[in-house]
């Protein structure tokens, strides 16, 4: 069951000006469930986008690295976003580019568009066929549903294993008008984005120069998705996609580093984490939600080593899953992360507010009563102290059960 983690109710979603959503049932794995989207896209939309840095990319991550290229300084830019779940298109040789292409085509030629308007996403199981042609056959149906307020069904059709559809939005106010900031992710198993989700698409009606899109997106990605993880694993599909449709009634955003822009990145971040950590809320049977946090580092890069190393622990999150504060895993995990000259006799460790190891050793006054109090909440924070500097960084994981087992043993069946 998810922590802490609802379904945004649709009526709670804001429609973006410039953006519309169609859903349809195109059997493409299973019968009976939202399996194909469309995102449509009024002219003068810029788009930015990061990929996956697996090296086994899918065919859809490099026909939309190839779109994304073509259409750079392009006046006409992208206009659609093809998304289907239940099959990655990953593993699958010349035939899954060409079968991608196929739809890209397809769904070109029914929006009068060019194909290299047009953004290819797949998700599900790797090395299987796309079956194409059920995707062509259902773009008619999904097109015909293509409306403003059609995110909550979004966010329902892109899942795969999860449990809850993530979305989330809000609106803001920037230079002097309204403006809307929807997103919406997909995620279980298979995250530590190395580039950004498993998909997440996010958008905005702000007026935002094209040229600072990318840059947008990255930046996106490295505060949020690149901050979570389940299970070390890059998948060969992470996309994610940042849209403005420039409809909103103020001057354009020309620098990130601008009053605007500051504002605009602060509240696009803020959904972007909002998705990175309903991603770790639903990871594949997870029963905790954990932010491990490590301060006292002399870059970020060392505070990161040494959090991903607590939270890729297999030995960590399983005793976190019972709820045993055998805590010296945790220390074990700080001291294999990488950094040549750590100095041991210098880090705290907490457990929440609860003093566990001061200066590399067992705190004088810690009770193991008082690990397993925290240790039983569904949410923790475990804060590491470096003593090396001040830098600090986070990164949100959550514990190893015996269903996430389970789940990817039965994923094809």
């Amino acid at each position: 069951m998810p922590v802490n983690l609802l379904a945004t109710p649709a009526a709670d979603l804001y429609p973006v000006p410039g953006a519309r959503w169609g859903i349809t049932e195109a059997g493409i794995r299973k019968a009976d469930r939202k399996d194909l989207a469309v995102l449509l896209l009024d002219e003068g939309a810029s788009v930015g986008a990061v990929f996956t840095q697996n090296r086994f990319c899918a065919a859809p991550v490099q026909i939309c690295r190839a779109h994304m290229a073509r259409n750079a300084g392009q006046s006409h830019g992208i206009r659609a976003m093809l998304i289907n779940t239940g099959n990655a298109n990953a593993g699958t040789g010349d035939e899954g580019l060409s079968r991608a292409q196929a739809c890209c085509i397809a769904l070109a030629r029914a929006l009068n568009l060019s194909p290299e308007q047009v953004l290819p996403f797949s998700t599900g199981v790797i090395m299987e066929p796309l079956p194409h042609d059920r995707i062509v056959a259902g773009l008619a149906a999904a097109l015909a549903d293509a409306r403003p307020d059609n995110w909550a069904q979004a966010a329902e059709a892109i899942m795969t294993t999860d449990t809850v559809a993530k979305a989330f939005s809000t609106r803001m106010t920037l230079g002097g008008a309204t403006v809307t900031i929807t997103g919406i992710s997909k995620g279980a198993g298979m995250i530590r984005p190395n580039m950004a989700t498993m998909l997440g698409f996010l958008a905005t009606d702000a007026c935002v120069s094209p040229s600072l899109m990318n840059q947008l997106a990255r930046e996106l990605a490295e505060g949020s998705f690149n901050r979570v993880t389940i299970d070390g694993d890059t998948s060969t599909n992470d996309s994610f996609v940042v849209v403005a449709t420039n409809k909103a009634q103020h001057a354009p955003v020309t620098s990130l580093d601008s009053t605007d822009g500051q504002v605009l990145r602060a509240a696009m971040m803020a959904i972007a984490k909002k998705l990175a950590q309903a991603i770790v809320r639903d990871g594949e049977g997870a029963t905790k939600f954990i932010t491990v946090q490590v301060e006292g580092g002399k870059t970020g890069e060392e505070c990161r080593k040494v959090a991903y190393a607590i939270a890729h622990s297999p030995l960590v999150k399983t005793a976190f899953f019972a709820s045993d504060p055998n805590l010296g895993r945790i220390l074990a995990a700080v001291g294999y992360a990488g950094i040549d000259d750590l100095d041991q006799t210098k880090i705290d460790l907490y457990l929440d507010e609860v003093l566990v190891a001061k200066n590399g050793g067992r705190h004088v006054d810690y009770l193991e009563a008082d690990g397993q109090r925290v240790m039983k909440q569904r949410e923790i924070t475990v804060r590491v102290v470096l003593g090396r500097g001040e830098v600090a960084d986070t990164v949100w994981t959550c514990d190893l059960s015996y269903d996430y087992v389970k789940i990817n043993a039965d994923y094809r069946s």
